[in-house]
C-alpha cells in the first residue's frame, strides 16, 4: 500500500487492487483511495502496465538518460522532456463509459526558486516536480508535491504491491509468449 503526506496535511493511501477475469484469475489491477483511512475513491481500472513502465522511466530519468540528463540534480529529473506535462491520469469508469467516483493524476510542473546571493545579488534557478492529485467521488481534491526519487519509490512501491497481487506476474510484460512482437506461438 503506498501512500503520501499531501499539502493540506491529510495522508493519501493507493492500494493496488487485482482484477480477475471470468474464470477469477488476476490479470491486472485497479487503485483504491483512501484519505485518511476513510474511502476516497477507485480509479485506474487495468493501469498496472503504465504504472510499471512509469517506474522505469523515473529510475531512468534520475540516472540522466535521455533529456533528464540537462537537469543537474537528480530530483529534478523526470521522464517526460516536456516542462509542464501529465504522468499519469487515471479515473473511475463505469462499464457503459460514465465518468465518475474519483481521479488520481500526475502532472510535472516546472518552478522558478529566487536563489539569493550576498550583496543583493541572486539567481533564479528553475526546480521541476511532481503534483500527485486525487478527488474523490463528492469532489474534493488533496494534493502531494513530490521529487523524482519521492515519485520513484511511490510507483515502485505500487508496482511491488500489484505484482504481489498478481501472484506475482510481471506488469512490465504481456503473460502471452510473443504478443505484440509478431511472433506465433
Amino acid at each position: 500500500m503506498g501512500g503520501l503526506r499531501c499539502v493540506d496535511g491529510s495522508y493519501l493511501t493507493v492500494t493496488p487492487v487485482a482484477c480477475t477475469d471470468s474464470v477469477g484469475r488476476p490479470y491486472e489491477i485497479t487503485l483504491e483511495l483512501r484519505r485518511d483511512g476513510t474511502p476516497y475513491g477507485v480509479v485506474g481500472e487495468r493501469c498496472g502496465w503504465l504504472l510499471a513502465r512509469l517506474a522505469r522511466g523515473v529510475d531512468d530519468a534520475r540516472e540522466g538518460r535521455g533529456g533528464a540528463g540537462l537537469w543537474p540534480d537528480p530530483d529534478d529529473r523526470f521522464p517526460d522532456e516536456e516542462p509542464d506535462s501529465e504522468l499519469f491520469s487515471f479515473r473511475y469508469r463505469t462499464r457503459s463509459g460514465v465518468v465518475g467516483g474519483g481521479e488520481l493524476r500526475c502532472q510535472l510542473r516546472t518552478i522558478p526558486i529566487w536563489v539569493p546571493r550576498r550583496e543583493g545579488r541572486g539567481e533564479w534557478r528553475l526546480t521541476r516536480r511532481a503534483y500527485v492529485e486525487a478527488w474523490g467521488a463528492p469532489g474534493v481534491g488533496m494534493r502531494a508535491v513530490l521529487t523524482s526519487a519521492e515519485l520513484a519509490v511511490f510507483v515502485r512501491g505500487l508496482v511491488d504491491e500489484a505484482e504481489g497481487c498478481l501472484d506475482g506476474r510481471d506488469l512490465a510484460r504481456n503473460p502471452v509468449e510473443g504478443a505484440g512482437r509478431g511472433e506465433s506461438r
